[in-house]
């Protein structure tokens, strides 16, 4: 049967889950246990009846007693009583690891235990398949749920029982939630009794599972079962810069791994001195900016270079003599004697053929643009005016001709910006009511503010035109 949860995509195949019951990639079945006593085919001195069962692929365990009459043994699907309902998971251990893995939980033997019914047939393994299939609407329908209700809080998986009775539901909270309207809509809409658990960031990662910047599986997604906590000083003791976001797991928290080579560095740190971060010498003060701690070498800089000036490397043995000569007042004369050369031309010897000779190739040569010369049209234009044509002449003489008439009819009608053509002076006369002035509100003489309004003329008088002429 194919692998549902394998987090690296897919079934695994017959290499993975068809051996001894774990997948070969580290990733099929999360948090996996082996059973290599089983594998070796030796048997128990003292018989165990409990046997561990994975559920979900390793996203939940618990302890069960085996009988007997099932003949169950490390990899088989089986039955089991969950006291509300049934589900069917995978034996992962039996025999005596199943009593050190008790120790390891800390859960007594003595403890109340179910059954195992029996071994799962096909209908029993496509029940559970249908479980799975089941479970992503499912979150996708609680999330929108729970936001509708405003809570603050995010399903974040869903582990549905075989028998499609029970559904526990995992989420992530800062603080408190109430959710007891919540779990009415989830009983309501689902069909299944509800349970609701809160885990934190790191339980969810392990959950969920993903690839870390190491380009393997997460490490609480596949063998670490307990989580420690992380702080920053871890960082420093390794000398690893302070970056929040580098630092920082798929969970939003420090790094797990930060702990694992924690101890070989405090070790190592025993042997440097302490408050060596600064040493005086004759030619000045000098503090320390780097710190190698495998190698044993120190790297100060001259106060006055203001961390810009040579990097002196020196020794452990040479630092402790400094600072046991500070304490006397004896100072050295510089830096310069006491430090040490990081490597030798020996050691920077290289252990490979060096092929760059062999492949390298000519640099490539970038051709440079040609910039385009303005063009010189003044002498075309000298030319043309020198020489113009008989067409450009007409059309002067004719501009010059309109020109003269519109000058001509200017002064007959006044400002020609406020004025209309004559044509329709004309035509506005022969209009009633417009040889009053005062019933045309656009007439320049009505305009306020209208400096531009030419001179009234004095009337003419026409009476002396009727009498006869004097000799």
């Amino acid at each position: 049967m194919a692998c549902t949860g394998c987090t690296v995509g897919g079934s695994c195949g017959p290499s993975g889950c068809g051996k001894t019951g774990g997948c070969a990639s580290g990733g099929c079945n999360r948090l996996n246990t082996f059973d290599w006593l089983a594998a070796l085919d030796i048997h128990d001195s003292v018989e165990n009846e409990l046997v561990e069962v994975s559920f979900k692929n390793g996203s939940s365990k618990n302890f069960y007693i085996n009988p007997s009459h099932t003949r169950a043994i490390t990899g088989d699907w089986v039955v089991v009583d969950t006291g509300n309902g049934f589900d069917v998971g995978k034996i992962s251990l039996t025999g005596e690891l199943v009593t050190l893995q008790l120790k390891k939980k800390g859960i007594k033997n003595d403890s109340v235990f179910n059954n195992i019914l029996r071994k799962a047939n096909e209908r029993d393994l496509q029940r559970m398949q249908e479980a799975r299939e089941r479970e992503p609407n499912m979150m996708l329908q609680s999330r929108v749920i729970s936001r509708s209700l405003k809570l603050d809080m995010k399903v974040c998986d869903i582990e549905l029982q075989a028998d499609h009775r029970k559904a526990t539901f995992y989420y992530t909270a800062d603080g408190r939630v109430d959710f007891r309207e919540l779990i009415k809509h989830f009983a309501s809409d689902f069909k299944v009794k509800v349970e609701m658990r809160q885990i934190g960031a790191r339980q969810e990662s392990s959950r969920i599972g993903g690839i870390g910047s190491c380009g393997r599986e997460l490490c609480c997604s596949t063998w670490l079962s307990d989580f420690k906590s992380v702080s920053t000083t871890a960082a420093r003791y390794q000398n690893i810069a302070i970056n929040q976001s580098k630092l920082s797991g798929q969970c939003g928290r420090l790094k797990c791994c930060l702990n694992y080579e924690l101890d070989v560095y405090l070790d190592a740190l025993e042997e440097f001195p302490d408050r060596a971060d600064k040493i005086q010498t004759q030619a000045g003060n000098a503090y320390l900016v780097k710190t190698d701690i495998f190698k044993g070498i120190l790297f100060y800089v001259y106060e006055k270079d203001h961390g810009r000036g040579k990097f002196y490397p020196l020794a452990v043995a040479q630092v402790k003599n400094i600072l046991a000569g500070m304490k006397k007042g004896e100072l050295v004369a510089s830096l310069d004697e006491v430090q040490i050369t990081t490597g030798t031309p020996e050691d920077n010897r290289k252990d490979y053929e060096d092929v760059t000779g062999f492949v390298e190739l000519p640099p490539d040569k970038k051709k440079k643009k040609k910039k385009k010369k303005p063009q010189n049209r003044g002498p075309v234009r000298e030319q043309n005016d020198e020489k113009p044509s008989q067409k450009s002449v007409n059309d002067d003489s004719a501009n010059q001709q309109n020109r003269q008439n519109n000058n001509q009819q200017n002064n007959r009608t006044g400002n020609p910006q406020q004025r209309p053509n004559n044509q329709q002076n004309r035509n506005n006369q022969n209009r009633p009511g417009n040889n009053n002035q005062n019933n045309r509100p656009n007439h320049p003489q009505n305009r306020q503010g209208n400096n531009n309004n030419p001179p009234k003329q004095p009337p003419i008088d026409h009476s002396a035109d009727n009498q006869p002429k004097k000799d």
